[in-house]
């Protein structure tokens, strides 16, 4: 039965609208909650000071934080903490189209003359994809054993990131390697070559970015200001209030404290976006976003055989593997 309002049906929409205003996954209600009832009660007890003739009432108190300065304060902090998480998201942005980008230009442009030469190009496209994996597992400080980044890299790579500083750096210098590889076995041109390692420099361009929106916080005397000029104004508030509101100063006190700092902890919410709350960016979505990408391209390329594989009647007698880590990997 379709839900309904005073006898009125409700849309998707409307019904969408109250079960986000209910919902509690990803909202700042269990952060603020405690402390709006902490300062409700705080004010419940001003109130009975007030009905027992003890005079507590301040209204001069009123102009001691001015609203207009806590309201820019607070308004500062949430939009730059909503920059720094928008920063984020343009920069994984970038990073999936130019793994998108780079695989299919690898994929179409690296000449084949052998099976061994479409397995090698299947284990770079995959690593494009570790270079996302390692780079969200690198932002979080999180373990580089982790099974999904296995089942993207050969096994001696896996095991020799583990020993890294910074294993997306490395990642990106075995696809590069691996394209230089490629243009002195005449595989690629030197504008393909060009082309390919501006886009693995973007990657790391998008790495350094998101190091950058990591390692620099909102400044802490800034943070430790706004907090106590928020500490301050909550607790002188039922002063302010009891001589015309009495009883009901704690619910009112309660409710603008609970707005108040709801506010600033959504500014502490999203200001570092690469962790794993439910106001996060969705890492691991974007990554399996990429995997299945990749994996379509290899499956649609499986059918498709290039253009300069044509080029002879003959097929080309089979070349000796060349030696190194990448020759060396099973698919």
């Amino acid at each position: 039965m379709r839900p309904t309002f005073l006898g009125f049906p409700l849309s998707p929409r409307h019904r969408s609208w109250f079960r986000f205003a209910m919902q509690m996954r990803g909202s700042v209600l269990p952060y603020v909650f405690p402390r709006a009832l902490l300062c409700g009660l705080f004010g419940e007890v001003i109130a009975l000071l007030y009905s027992q003739g003890i005079n507590v009432s301040i209204p001069a108190l009123s102009g001691l934080i001015p609203n207009i300065v806590l309201g820019l304060l607070l308004v500062f902090r949430t939009n730059t903490a909503y920059e720094r998480f928008w920063e984020g998201r343009k920069l994984w942005g970038t990073l999936t189209n130019v793994t998108r980008n780079l695989a299919r230009q690898i994929w179409v442009n690296v000449s084949e003359k052998n099976s061994q030469d479409r397995t090698q190009k299947a284990i770079i496209l995959h690593l494009l994809v570790a270079f996302a994996v390692s780079t969200k597992l690198h932002l979080r400080k999180q373990s580089f054993e982790d099974p999904g980044l296995l089942t993207l890299l050969p096994k001696d790579c896996y095991f020799k990131l583990q020993d890294m500083n910074t294993p997306p750096l490395e990642i990106a210098f075995w696809v590069s390697d691996y394209l230089q590889k490629q243009r002195r076995r005449n595989r690629l041109t030197a504008y393909q070559l060009d082309t390919m390692q501006k886009m693995i420099s973007t990657m790391v361009d998008v790495l350094g970015g998101c190091e950058r929106i990591l390692r620099t916080p909102i400044p802490l005397a800034y943070v430790i200001h706004l907090k106590q000029l928020l500490l301050i104004y909550c607790l002188t508030l039922p002063f302010q209030l009891v001589a015309d509101v009495q009883w009901a100063t704690g619910p009112i006190v309660a409710l603008i404290t609970f707005t108040l700092l709801g506010i600033e902890e959504i500014g502490v919410e999203i200001e570092n976006p690469f962790g794993t709350d439910a106001n996060d960016l969705p890492l691991d979505a974007m990554c399996q976003n990429m995997l299945r990408d990749v994996e379509d391209l290899i499956g649609l390329g499986a059918a498709w055989t290039p253009i300069s594989t044509l080029a002879s009647e003959a097929p080309p007698p089979p070349e000796k593997p060349e030696e190194g880590w990448l020759s060396q990997q099973q698919p």
